[in-house]
């Protein structure tokens, strides 16, 4: 168990180190950063904080459609936002506005090698999904759609919102939404997790089976 918990903090680290360095790159953010930077202008708080306070509520709307958090549904919803703020604040990431292209595309590239480590070593353990992701199984159990189209929706509206709120959208957001699933199936790999390996639920989707189950173990 112990060994469970120290992985899945250090694969919360990792995100809070990768969402730094997305930002530094000023090529786009992700859809969920993109509205946290948004809400973060409108507001005092800053982006990590920003991504707290959408977790929690995440969270609790994901709790009322019958996802109960777990360990690492917590721990995502308050690490995450903190480790982007320590990160930003140590300034171990310059600022890469003005460097060229290569350095800034590169900086994107360590970002999503980053958020693939992280999302093997989190989810790897068992200990629950994290409040996004929570949400998403929970709404594609009760509509009965499937996982992909789902996580789609939900995160092309976080992003369209937070552009509205002066989210920063940009080539790197692209870059991300077509990269991150097999940046997070590479991860998925290298810390052994077998999705096939889990046995489908009764009356799921075939295609929704797959992923709901490992993710919400735990919860």
């Amino acid at each position: 168990m112990v060994v469970r918990f120290l992985s899945l903090q250090a694969g919360l680290f990792c995100f809070g180190v990768g969402i730094p360095l997305t930002l530094q790159a000023h090529l786009g953010l992700s859809p969920w950063d993109v509205l946290h930077q948004g809400i973060s202008r409108h507001t005092p708080l800053t982006i990590g904080q920003a991504s707290e306070l959408v977790g929690l509520i995440i969270l609790l709307v994901a709790w009322s459609l019958g996802t109960r958090p777990g360990v690492g549904t917590l721990s995502n919803m308050l690490l995450v936002g903190f480790w982007i703020d320590r990160v930003i604040s140590w300034g171990w990431i310059p600022d890469a506005n003005a460097a060229p292209l290569m350095v800034r595309f590169t900086m994107l590239a360590g970002a999503l090698l980053l958020f693939g480590i992280g999302s093997g070593a989190y989810i790897a353990p068992r200990l629950g999904a994290g409040p996004r992701d929570g949400i998403m199984l929970a709404l594609a159990r009760r509509t009965r759609r499937p996982v992909a189209l789902v996580r789609g929706g939900i995160e092309s509206s976080a992003c369209l919102l937070g552009f509205l709120l002066g989210g920063t959208v940009g080539v790197g957001t692209l870059v991300i939404g077509l990269l991150l699933g097999p940046s997070v199936h590479a991860g998925l790999r290298l810390f052994g997790f077998d999705l096939h390996a889990v046995a489908p639920t009764v009356g799921a989707e075939r295609g929704a089976v797959r992923i709901e189950d490992p993710l919400a173990e735990g919860l």
